[in-house]
């Protein structure tokens, strides 16, 4: 049987030790070069014939570590790996997922050819903005569920009179997922946007006074969202409101945000590194959740009970 290598691309380094760490082996060997004009150049150190390897990197931008991951995947596939499993905690672009409009680009699907003719042969990911990207790919798709990191933490919250929050349409799924794990209630927040990254108008459909409300969703950019929808919560009569978001983007005007918001805390994932300490913010790690995910796929193994 093929044994497993498990390789980091830069983006994603911080995370891939450990789920190396928690797997039980050491990272692979290899070096990423640049040419002058910043054209990158990996190489493995190691053989990697007829093994099980998987290249870990997150396709946050730069679009540079989408361009580093594909030419990974590429020398793998050249240096005659096996079976080559890009494990991707937050797959880039996943956003444009549709024609919302006339005359736009489907970055996901374009990912998801450009990760095909690479040479992947199968995909790992987490909390997908929207699982019917799973869809785009012709080969496995492992979609691991970030709620397997979140469900201990709301616990570890005691909290007496919770519920969980939408804050759109879109996540109702997500929050519902929480609400009937927990046998609580939910509420949504409908939102209407003029445009990307600014909301026009947002209302509360459902009775929050009183509760502690746990605001959930898939990824936090701006924070716009989240802190426009705690605002109107606590102005409802919420006794408190929090949030769990799976990748934290957290660009632009995102720390200011949030620090000046009505939100208590924001617990997000390891899936995208920080770019600078906040006290509202907690992070919690998928490294263990990926190293035994990775074990059960090289073993042949169910991974639904990871989160079901």
């Amino acid at each position: 049987m093929s044994s497993v290598k498990i390789f980091s691309g830069t983006a994603s380094h911080y995370l891939s030790e450990k789920i190396a760490q928690f797997y039980g082996q050491p990272l692979g060997a290899l070096t990423v070069q640049k040419f002058n004009d910043g054209e990158i150049s990996p190489n493995f150190n190691e053989s990697v014939r007829g093994e099980d390897v998987f290249i870990i990197q997150s396709t946050f931008p730069p679009a540079d570590n989408l361009m580093e991951l594909l030419l990974l995947i590429d020398a793998a596939r050249r240096a005659s790996a096996k079976y080559v499993t890009v494990v991707l905690p937050y797959f880039g672009y996943a956003r444009q997922d549709r024609k919302d409009k006339p005359r736009v680009a489907i970055a996901a699907k374009l990912v998801a050819n450009l990760l095909s003719a690479a040479g992947a042969d199968r995909l790992m990911t987490c909390d997908l903005h929207a699982g019917q990207i799973q869809g785009f790919f012709d080969f496995p798709v492992d979609h691991l569920d970030g709620s397997a990191v979140f469900f201990p933490y709301v616990n570890s919250l005691k909290l007496d009179n919770f519920i969980f929050a939408a804050p759109d349409v879109g996540g109702v799924a997500r929050a519902r997922n929480f609400a009937k794990h927990f046998a609580v209630e939910m509420v949504v927040c409908d939102k209407h946007r003029k445009r990307a990254n600014e909301i026009a108008s947002m209302q509360v459909i459902g009775d929050v006074e009183g509760a502690d409300v746990i605001l959930v969703d898939d990824m936090v950019d701006t924070a716009g969202t989240l802190c426009k929808a705690a605002e109107i919560l606590r102005d409802k009569g919420a006794k408190s409101v929090r949030a769990i978001c799976t990748h934290a983007l957290l660009s632009g005007k995102a720390y200011e945000n949030i620090e000046n918001s009505a939100l208590e805390s924001l617990a997000v994932t390891d899936t995208i590194p920080l770019r600078r300490e906040s006290s509202k913010i907690k992070v919690l790690t998928v490294g263990e959740l990926f190293a035994e995910a990775i074990k059960r796929v090289h073993g042949h193994e169910s991974i639904s009970s990871l989160f079901l």
